[in-house]
Order: structure tokens, then C-alpha cells, then sequence
């Protein structure tokens, strides 16, 4: 391997890692289990495995490419934990994975669109904190709430209805046992 080749690599590498670094910070700022670190590692080894296909196996490349997405896809995959009826870590596993597509992107060379694909995965990240959607989150929030007073209150006029129902059916028991006993 040529000297030059070493340093493209090793480029290559760090600014892959500096990408799933800032996703990665992106994550622990929202309390996700796997942060700044685990990201920029796992961009780092998806581009530094990239950068070893393409130079050491340039017949099959792909092969090795394939094993890093396999590779990535059982990491995240230990992300996902289930809790109760409830499921946790797929935006980690599905962040992960991403960040590994970003690695790989990297390695190869293809340096614009890497840097792309890590302000689209931010965009997906971060789209609910957005001022417009947050608005529109909000709204969708408020008729969610108006719906469940809604609800609430159908259910409280039927437990009503059926006390009113219960009282009035009791009043006439009482009224007809009165009317028996007096005959």
C-alpha cells in the first residue's frame, strides 16, 4: 500500500467518526442509551472497514461491506429492549444502522454524500423539536386532550344516566312495595 493512501484512509476515517460523534451526541442530549461514543465508533469502524476492502480485497469489496451492515444490524439489534407493552432502543438500532451507512458512504470516498446522509439522519432525529412541526405537534396534542375531555366527559353523562336510572328504578320498587303493603 502506497504512504498516501494511509493518510486518505485515515482522513476518511476521522471525518466519518466526527459525523457519528455529533449524531451520537445528538442521541445522549435525549437520554438514548447509546451515545456520542458508541455513534463515532461505530462510523469510524464501518469507514475504517470501507477503506480496508477497497484496498486489501478490491475484487470483493462488497463482502465486506455486507458483513459491516450484518455486524451493525446485531448491535442494534441488543439496543431494543422490551418493557412491559412497550419497546425501546429502535431509534437507537435504526440510528445506529444509519450511522454505519454514513461510515461506509465515507470510506468509500463519497465524502458529500456522507455528509448528507448525517444532516438527513439529524433532520429525522430532531424533526419533532422543529419549530414547525413542534406547532403542529402541539395542535395535534391539543385535540388529542379535547377528544380525551370529550371522551371523559360521554363517560361521566353515561354514569349519570345510569345513576339517575338506578335511583328512579329504586324509587319505583319503593313506590310499588309501599302500594302492596297498604292493600
Amino acid at each position: 500500500m502506497e504512504f498516501p493512501d494511509d493518510w486518505t484512509f485515515a482522513a476518511r476515517t476521522v471525518f466519518a467518526m466526527v459525523l457519528g460523534f455529533i449524531i451520537g451526541w445528538e442521541r445522549e442530549t435525549q437520554g438514548s442509551p447509546a451515545g456520542d461514543r458508541t455513534y463515532a465508533m461505530v462510523a469510524l469502524g464501518a469507514s475504517a472497514f470501507t477503506c480496508i476492502a477497497q484496498s486489501s480485497f478490491p475484487n470483493a469489496p462488497d463482502r465486506l461491506v455486507a458483513g459491516v451492515i450484518t455486524g451493525v444490524g446485531f448491535l442494534g439489534a441488543g439496543l431494543i429492549l422490551r418493557d412491559g407493552g412497550t419497546i425501546r432502543g429502535l431509534t437507537s438500532a435504526a440510528g445506529i444502522w444509519a450511522v454505519a451507512s454514513i461510515g461506509v458512504s465515507v470510506g468509500a470516498g463519497e465524502y458529500v454524500f456522507g455528509l448528507f446522509l448525517a444532516a438527513l439522519v439529524l433532520l429525522v432525529l430532531m424533526w419533532e423539536r422543529l419549530p414547525v412541526v413542534r406547532g403542529m405537534s402541539l395542535v395535534r396534542r391539543h385535540i388529542e386532550q379535547s377528544l380525551e375531555r370529550s371522551d371523559e366527559w360521554q363517560e361521566a353523562r353515561a354514569r349519570l344516566d345510569i345513576q339517575a336510572e338506578t335511583a328512579a328504578a329504586a324509587a319505583r320498587d319503593g313506590a310499588v312495595k309501599q302500594g302492596s303493603a297498604r292493600s
